[in-house]
């Protein structure tokens, strides 16, 4: 079940976004998470296990660590030092990830791994410094997702979308569709208008669930949510002739470097991150789903530390001494000669 949440959380939550302000601040309008645990404000979020991927190299086989900074709590790195998502979450034609020392050979392998494997060209391998040096390495994965429904749904009328300016595009089923159609969708659960579920069933073996809600937890407590509801629920499972189904299309690229775990001395090693990255291409019509996304770990080696210096207070020249007990000193000497103040 755990591969479904690439799927399901990348593109759901996407399109029941909250509002675009709060208390008169303006809430960004998609932020990626590094991890499905993350909080965030972002009016829509977007979770892909990509990053998780390459944090899961960086601590296991490069640091062999959890990463922590020295001098520096990081919240995001408590997370993903967690590993919640792991290869084993995937089958093993959905990724492709490989690490090593940084160099123009291993770029020409990466490149050369996912054209073998997805036909698929890289958007963030060139923005990398591949000259080799000590303590230089590159984590990278990428995640790869192109599937169709069990059956092709219906575009439906541009309409609105609460909280959006103007209408949208949709895709769906109307009364009465074809029995072949509905069949290949499965009510988890229908509470009300506004607390309802859904899976959707596709030909390459993954699932797509829709949850309406406008609870604002994480969305790993969401999909729990809706787990516990569809268990408990009484609702008929089938989509009958009188059910109606739509949802937005939807199709974006967005990119996001987490610029909060770099440059910080991880602990336990000789190494900072220099650059992490994470882009995501996604789109869910009337068809299926295309899902591409990577992420990028470049690690340099930490500067040494200068020594601690040896501060010498040593009042050996002309100096000031002022004794204070309460508001302006009570005493001032300035001192010019020592030798002629000592008996």
């Amino acid at each position: 079940m755990k591969k479904i949440f690439v799927l399901l959380l990348a593109g759901v939550l996407v399109m029941f976004g909250l509002s675009a302000c709060a208390f008169g601040k303006r809430k960004a309008d998609l932020e990626i998470l590094p991890t499905l645990e993350s909080k965030s404000e972002a009016v829509n979020q977007v979770w892909v296990g990509t990053f998780q991927l390459v944090w899961n190299d960086l601590v296991n086989e490069l640091v062999k660590n959890p990463i922590e900074f020295k001098g520096y709590k990081s919240v995001m790195a408590e997370e993903l030092n967690k590993q919640s998502f792991t290869v084993e979450d995937l089958s093993d034609s959905a990724y492709y990830k490989k690490w090593g020392l940084t160099s123009p050979e291993l770029k020409a392998e990466i490149e050369q791994g996912i054209k073998d494997k997805f036909n698929e060209t890289s958007a963030i391998l060139d923005g990398f410094d591949w000259t080799p040096g000590e303590g230089k390495y590159i984590l990278y994965a990428m995640l790869k997702k192109d599937f169709e429904y069990m059956q092709p749904f219906n575009k439906l009328k541009d309409a609105k979308f609460k909280g959006s300016k103007g209408k949208v595009q949709y895709f769906g089923l109307e009364k009465n569709a074809p029995e072949n159609v509905r069949n290949t969708i499965h009510v988890l659960f229908y509470n009300d208008k506004d607390d309802f579920a859904i899976e959707i069933p596709t030909q390459q073996n993954d699932f797509v669930y829709l949850y309406r809600t406008d609870d604002e937890k994480t969305l790993d407590n969401l999909y729990t949510d809706m787990m516990k509801k569809y268990r408990v629920s009484t609702t008929n499972p089938r989509f009958t002739k009188q059910d109606e189904f739509k949802a937005p299309v939807i199709d974006f690229k967005s990119e996001r470097s987490f610029d909060e775990l770099c440059h910080k001395k991880i602990k336990k090693s000789d190494l900072i991150i220099d650059k992490a990255i994470e882009t995501v291409e996604f789109k869910m019509d009337e068809k299926g789903v295309k899902l591409k996304s990577e992420a990028g770990i470049a690690t340099m080696k930490a500067m040494l530390e200068p020594p601690a210096e040896t501060r010498k207070f040593y009042f050996n020249d002309s100096y000031v001494i002022f004794l204070k007990e309460k508001g302006k000193p009570y005493f001032a000497m300035k001192v010019n000669d020592a030798a002629k103040l000592q008996k």
